[in-house]
């Protein structure tokens, strides 16, 4: 790129002009970081199904000592979020609506209406709730400790530590699904292929009395 001046007799010569190459630079890697930022902003939007990857989850990098982290985690918070939602709209606004929209309807037929979508409601944000809640989020211990502490989710969908002895873990005699061992009256999951502490995984799945005579049979 060349520009043209007239010099002291009268004619013209170009001389070349350097160009600016750190606007440019700045430039990209402004539009670099935008591009990166939402990504990220529309993956945390996303109900994903699968593991985490580091640094996705936004926990604090300093967060020692967790050794399994549930696969689907966040899947489970976000859907229970969801459901709980709808069952306040609709305890709220669910009678309403009905008693607004029919106004021919009979008094006692409306509060049944109204009833029935309550109860609906309310019983699959609790079948969800029952469903879900053997589920670990998070596990944490030091290999020669007696005991473990586990994050569990709430009703309210927050995270609850608990703090359970491998002394106390029962084998869970009981045909509801995604149940891996019990302790202290509670039943616990954890996804076995995603549990890589081999030592830990087998602390946390103790055999039955049956599964026992017959490995001695065997």
């Amino acid at each position: 790129m060349y520009c043209c001046h007239p010099c002291k007799f009268g004619t013209w010569h170009p001389s070349p002009v350097k160009p600016n190459f750190n606007s440019a630079t700045r430039l990209a890697a402004a539009q670099k970081r935008w591009a990166s930022q939402a990504a990220r902003r529309e993956d945390d939007s996303k109900i994903s199904i699968g593991p985490q990857r580091k640094g996705e989850s936004g926990e604090d990098e300093k967060d020692t000592g967790i050794v399994y982290y549930g696969p689907i985690s966040s899947t489970i918070k976000k859907v229970k979020l969801l459901s709980l939602s709808t069952c306040c709209l609709s305890v709220s606004l669910g009678p309403v609506i009905t008693f607004m929209t029919s106004p021919g309807m009979n008094v006692i037929l409306k509060g049944a209406v109204a009833s029935t979508v309550i109860f609906l409601s309310a019983s699959t944000t609790g079948a969800l709730h029952w469903f879900v809640s053997p589920y670990i989020h998070k596990l944490r211990w030091q290999p020669g400790s007696d005991s473990f502490e586990v994050e569990m989710l709430s009703w309210l969908a927050t995270y609850i530590p608990r703090t359970i002895k491998f002394a106390d873990i029962r084998p869970a005699e009981t045909n509801r699904p995604f149940v891996t061992f019990k302790a202290n009256g509670d039943f616990y999951f954890v996804d076995t292929e995603h549990c890589h502490n081999k030592a830990l995984l087998a602390r946390l799945t103790p055999q039955t009395n049956d599964q026992k005579s017959t490995l001695k049979n065997l």
